[in-house]
């Protein structure tokens, strides 16, 4: 087999996961988007220690590695998400630019930051 196939197919997923992440605003896509670029990694790490064939199969152990980090990246990116839904009722990214909670009754005014208030 050639080794184009697999990092072209590697590619195609890294791109799409550079667009889910850059283009989405909700949380779950875009952690689901990193998984993609995870995987695109993991799919160049085998294709190319096949390609070379060492003794000791360093790309196949990078890809299990790979795979822990992946697996504890997306157990607490899904706890942060399940945490920020359940105090601001949205995981919408581009609104969620302050690490405070807001106080009670904030939720019903238009997002306003302090220095657009001033101008006023």
């Amino acid at each position: 087999m050639h080794l184009a196939y697999p990092t072209v197919v590697a590619a195609l997923l890294f791109s799409v996961g550079v667009y889910g992440v850059l283009a989405r605003r909700n949380a779950i896509l875009v952690l689901m988007s990193v998984e993609l670029m995870l995987n695109a990694v993991n799919l160049n790490l085998v294709a190319f220690d096949i390609r070379f064939a060492d003794r000791l199969h360093g790309g196949q152990v990078m890809t299990l590695f790979t795979i822990v980090i992946a697996a504890a990246e997306i157990g607490l990116g899904l706890a942060i998400v399940l945490l920020v839904y359940r105090n601001r009722r949205m995981i919408d990214v581009d609104r969620l630019d302050a690490l405070a909670e807001e106080p009670d009754g904030a939720d019903e005014r238009p997002h306003e930051r302090p220095h657009e208030e001033a101008a006023r």
